[in-house]
């Protein structure tokens, strides 16, 4: 799907969404407006099934008084509906708004007509006391009847799935808005996550591929699944692409269960919980990985959980090392390492803490060392600001391999692309830029072509810079360099006949790892402190990626001059204000 395509279906599907989230003026007063969602997103979802449904309605009830006395009856009605999911219930919501006195029962029979696995979706919504709500309020019929006008019609054959998928975005993001969600969480825009699927996929054999598994760790709505399968079947329509995800926010996790329901995938693919505390796809392995986790957020309530599976070593997935409490990204990151198959890929979003937070030998430098030594790391693009609908931090995607081209081995390429967007008309939330078709291009250019140095652009600014380094120049030695304690004669104080290191006078230095250690100290130590010793012991090795560093352009002062000329302007306009404003007053 071309960044056109995408603009004027997110304009038709935004009108949509505006229109199902406008129910909130009917629920205005008996519920806060942080607790529209609650309200919005469950109709919406039971809305899909019944508009999806409603073709073989018929169908599925003479099927069912066929064969409602035999022991087993799931076949027949999934097949009599069309899909993996189905409704037994005499109503519709044409019946229901019929009978309005009875709203609440026959609402509730209609709920439990559906099939268990629609159940499933519906009790992760806690749906059963928000209806108790809107009957209370005497807002549950004017809701159905919202939703049954035609402007909230949401059938398969008006509303493809990548559609529904684009309208529960937007219905997710305004409640989460409404919540201050933290950064990062449920949202990736589009334009990003077709970046994404583009760096993973360049490359692969994929017209010779029979299936193909993809996973998310942290799947949201389940859209970057979806955006995933469209892209490697708009090379191969006859591959399997088969998705796999796992959520622990619950209405996110029924909207990508109920996704995967209308779209005929793998229900049991779909699975609710923490990752990081309850893996659910223990021993399992992907093709691809692909996954926005939320950055900056603490793991102190999976931190018992992760400790222990830390102390297995490599037979947990955490046994590099662990983050620092306060930011748990880098342990979605391993997760992801530990599902990938040997030829495996990952696409990962992040902000820029990991590339560089934490001294030699801590948790966080020892996850990088691990990911650098094993030569896991492809490439690392940073976008600009202002790319997501709750964050306007700058962002990085990591592609790491397990098996790497010839050519990459040994090489990290990094890519400036924090000029490779253009500005929105209009902005959502505080996404105010887009990585058009244009942009994109120029990205996967880049990454493809794997030249050193090189920049991509045009004349209107849009351009984006490639540079090659090899995995050993982002690492480095710290070393403790010790100076002797004095006597009150200013001698060193000795002991077995070697000087004692005074801890005061103790420092530390950065080597870079492509430099000898000991040149290195006597070119940048000694000739400042003679005296000064290595303590080989404390050496240890630390890893760190400073992107801004190695971007960094220089941009010369303004000449004195053109400063001069500035303020003496500035100063002649305010004499001439002041004197007008005297001359005025008298």
């Amino acid at each position: 799907m071309t960044t056109d395509k995408i603009n004027v279906v997110g304009t038709n599907i935004a009108e949509k969404a505006t229109m199902i989230w406008n129910v909130a003026d009917i629920l205005r007063g008996p519920f806060k407006p942080h607790e529209y969602g609650l309200v919005i997103l469950p109709m919406t979802v039971v809305k899909r099934f019944h508009d999806c449904l409603l073709p073989t309605w018929q169908q599925v009830q003479d099927t069912y008084e066929e064969v409602k006395k035999l022991a087993v009856i799931e076949g027949f009605l999934t097949r009599a509906a069309g899909y993996q999911f189905y409704n037994t219930s005499k109503f519709t919501f044409d019946k229901l708004l019929a009978d309005p006195e009875n709203i609440e029962v026959n609402f509730r029979d209609y709920l439990t007509g559906f099939s268990g696995n629609v159940q499933d979706v519906l009790s992760k919504f806690d749906f059963d006391n928000v209806i108790k709500r809107m009957v209370e309020s005497n807002t549950l019929y004017l809701t159905i009847k919202e939703f049954n006008s035609p402007k909230g019609y949401l059938g398969a054959d008006k509303i493809s799935a990548v559609d529904c998928g684009y309208i529960f975005e937007d219905l997710v993001r305004r409640f989460s808005e409404s919540y201050n969600e933290e950064a990062g969480e449920h949202f990736t825009s589009r334009d990003i996550v077709y970046l994404m699927t583009d760096l993973l996929i360049f490359g692969a054999d994929l017209n010779h591929a029979g299936s193909v598994t993809v996973y998310d760790m942290t799947m949201g709505t389940s859209q970057m699944l979806s955006c995933m399968e469209e892209r490697i079947r708009d090379i191969n329509p006859d591959v399997e692409v088969i998705c796999f995800g796992q959520e622990y926010n619950k209405a996110t996790f029924a909207i990508a269960k109920a996704d995967m329901l209308i779209r005929g995938g793998e229900t049991n693919n779909m699975r609710f919980g923490d990752t990081l505390s309850e893996d659910k796809f223990s021993g399992y392995t992907f093709q691809y990985c692909i996954s926005n986790p939320p950055f900056g957020d603490d793991w102190k309530k999976e931190q018992k959980a992760v400790e222990t599976e830390h102390k297995l070593g490599e037979l947990g997935r955490f046994a590099p090392g662990l983050p620092k409490i306060s930011d748990g990204q880098q342990l979605f990151v391993l997760n992801g390492l530990s599902k990938l198959k040997p030829t495996g890929k990952m696409a990962i979003i992040q902000n820029g803490s990991p590339l560089f937070s934490g001294d030699a030998g801590s948790g966080s430098s020892e996850i990088r060392r691990y990911i650098l030594e094993n030569d896991w790391l492809d490439a690392i693009v940073q976008l600009s600001t202002d790319q997501f609908m709750n964050t306007g931090i700058a962002t990085y995607i990591w592609i790491c391999s397990k098996d790497k081209p010839t050519d990459r081995a040994g090489k990290v390429q990094l890519i400036d692309a924090s000029h490779c967007y253009e500005p929105r008309r209009k902005s959502i939330g505080t996404k105010r830029n887009d990585i058009t078709d244009h942009c994109r291009r120029l990205i996967v250019q880049a990454y493809a072509e794997f030249k050193p140095d090189s920049v991509y652009g045009d004349k209107t600014g849009v351009h984006c810079h490639s540079k090659i380094f090899n995995v050993e120049d982002f690492g480095y030695y710290k070393i403790t360099v010790e100076r002797p304690q004095l006597d009150e004669h200013g001698k060193p104080v000795m002991k077995r006949g070697k000087p004692v290191a005074d801890a005061a006078r103790r420092d530390f230095e950065n080597v870079p790892m492509t430099e000898d250690i000991e040149e290195y100290f006597r070119r940048e130590v000694l000739p400042y402190a003679p005296d000064a010793w290595i303590d080989d012991k404390k050496t240890k090795v630390g890893y760190e990626i400073p992107m801004t560093r190695y971007f960094y352009e220089y941009q010369p002062p303004e000449p004195v001059e053109e400063i001069l000329a500035r303020v003496t302007a500035l100063e002649e306009n305010i004499s001439a204000d002041l004197q007008a404003l005297f001359d005025k007053e008298g």
